[in-house]
């Protein structure tokens, strides 16, 4: 390993754990999500090391507690996880043209919202080993997070477990409030989304619907109507027109 490398994977095991701390402390609310879904505590942390998503590990836990077809849960889960994939194009003009296919895909396998914001923003052409050293102290955490969430789940009583199961909730508001305070769309949009999954639940016609097939059907049909409404403006086109 040369010099260069080395240092790379240092400098990704130091930013690492922030990145893992909060994976710990974020991966213990889906232990929780998974406790109530059915899962092993055993199961839950092998679901975390096969699937470095929050948001796509809470909607297969809370489609399992539903009992949805794998089918659905399949769909559902790549849905919640297609941002990755705008990423994963990002990630690829970074890269050295000469980059080994296997880096390409251990990298593409462990991309996260964090391990991509602090690649993106080293200098020059991404350096596996920096992404390497992140991943071996943050990936542990997160499945070790989620393991810990299942075993306190099955241990602590039914009124704590729903209490600690609200922290996962909190973590979405985290997510989508910040956008709606800055876009009238995104709060409309998001006021509709509670809406429609409302009344789906609600009508006659759609309650006889499964809850999974509901999510995708909503998911698709809502944002394909927002990207045709109010489609994002290119601000450097219009600026070079």
């Amino acid at each position: 390993m040369t010099e260069r490398k080395r240092k790379a994977f240092r400098a990704g095991l130091r930013d690492g754990v922030p990145i893992g701390l909060g994976y710990l402390a974020a991966s213990f609310g889906l232990g929780i999500a998974a406790r109530n879904a059915g899962l092993l505590p055993l199961e839950s942390m092998l679901a975390s090391m096969l699937n470095n998503a929050s948001a796509g590990e809470y909607v297969g836990f809370t489609l399992i507690a539903a009992k949805a077809t794998l089918i659905e849960i399949a769909l559902m889960t790549f849905v919640a996880n297609a941002r990755y994939l705008l990423m994963s194009c990002a990630w690829s003009q970074r890269m050295a043209p000469d980059l080994p296919l296997r880096h390409r895909l251990l990298m593409g396998f462990f991309i996260t919202d964090e391990f991509f914001a602090t690649a993106i923003a080293q200098p020059g052409d991404l350096e596996p080993m920096y992404t390497y050293g992140e991943i071996c102290v943050a990936s542990p955490l997160w499945a070790l997070g989620t393991l810990l969430g299942c075993i306190a789940g099955n241990l602590l009583p039914d009124r704590a477990v729903s209490a600690f199961s609200v922290a996962l909730f909190g973590m979405f508001l985290a997510t989508i409030i910040p956008a709606a305070r800055k876009s009238r769309i995104i709060a409309g949009l998001v006021a509709v989304c509670f809406a429609a999954s409302w009344a789906a639940s609600a009508l006659p016609l759609f309650a006889g619907i499964s809850t999974g097939t509901r999510t995708i059907v909503l998911t698709v049909v809502i944002a394909c109507a927002a990207a045709l409404l109010f489609p994002i403006k290119d601000e450097e086109g219009e600026a070079d027109a």
